[in-house]
């Protein structure tokens, strides 16, 4: 059964801004999209790599080991990788392309809370 745990402040972030926070043995990443949050795992799906230092542009992350993009909405896979070719599909052989775990969030005044 899952738990909403407060991680932040809704002033800790800024519009367009992102922050990892390691709870209830997770590590877990925050991003603020206008004057929504939005949470998921923050390690990459694909090799690994922390996603909160990759790049945001409005709701999609991009991974910053090989450019792999996950809407943070739901978690979607945007991009796999930013390979072509042959290079591309023999990636999908070794890893098939995964969603990111997304988490819910609730704002309660200056609180914002993550289900854990």
């Amino acid at each position: 059964m899952s738990e909403f745990k407060e991680l932040l402040k809704t002033n800790d972030l800024k519009d367009g801004q992102m922050k990892a926070f390691n709870i209830g043995g997770r590590e877990i990443l925050v991003a603020k999209v206008g004057d929504q949050f939005l949470a998921a795992d923050n390690r990459c799906p694909h090799m690994g790599a922390k996603l909160a230092e990759g790049k945001l542009e409005g709701t999609v992350v991009t991974c910053p080991k090989h450019a792999s993009q996950f809407d943070l909405k739901d978690g979607r896979v945007v991009r796999w990788t930013d390979w072509s070719g042959l290079m591309s599909k023999v990636a999908k052989l070794f890893k098939s392309p995964r969603p990111v775990v997304t988490y819910q969030v609730k704002v309660e005044g200056d609180k914002v809370l993550v289900s854990i």
